[in-house]
């Protein structure tokens, strides 16, 4: 799912990173319901299955359970970035790290939590995580510094 905004990355102010972090906090609430609903629907259907046949339906009951439990599992994921980012200063920072919109010569990226690209004025922005190997590199870096990821050379320009 691609979310589209509108924002020139001349212009981002501490100001736009409180409307991308609530952009985020939106992308994981939608998140969680999709996710809560699922675990709805799949007890639903748990109990439709009920039949005279024991040990298939006993099968059927415990594949159902594990589907739950991989659901719970990745709603856990999400709740987790959800008070991972919650946690974020929207401030300007002066290094990359944790909270960081960083504009290099090859794109912009928020170190937050990996939720995919979002869209301000035909502009990229990449969501990633702090544990990516991408941000691991960037790190500490300050505007015009320079880091290798992949035998690919990229500047910091900017960060917010």
């Amino acid at each position: 799912m691609k979310l589209i905004f509108n924002f020139t990355d001349q212009n981002i102010t501490s100001m736009n990173k409180k409307e991308i972090l609530q952009i985020l906090k939106d992308k994981i609430s939608i998140k969680i319901q999709t996710f809560e609903n699922l675990i709805a629907e799949t007890r639903a259907s748990s109990n439709d299955t009920k039949s005279s046949m024991g040990d298939k339906y006993e099968t059927g009951r415990e594949m159902l359970q594990q589907e739950i439990n991989n659901i719970q599992r990745q709603l856990n994921e999400v709740l987790n970035q959800l008070t991972f980012i919650q946690k974020l200063s929207t401030e300007t920072c002066s290094k990359v790290q944790n909270g960081a919109l960083v504009k290099t010569d090859k794109g912009l990226f928020y170190i937050s939590a990996s939720l995919g690209e979002i869209i301000f004025d035909d502009k990229k922005i990449m969501t990633i995580s702090g544990e990516s190997p991408l941000a691991k590199e960037m790190f500490g870096k300050k505007e015009s510094e320079t880091f290798i990821i992949n035998t690919v050379n990229q500047t910091v320009e900017k960060i917010w």
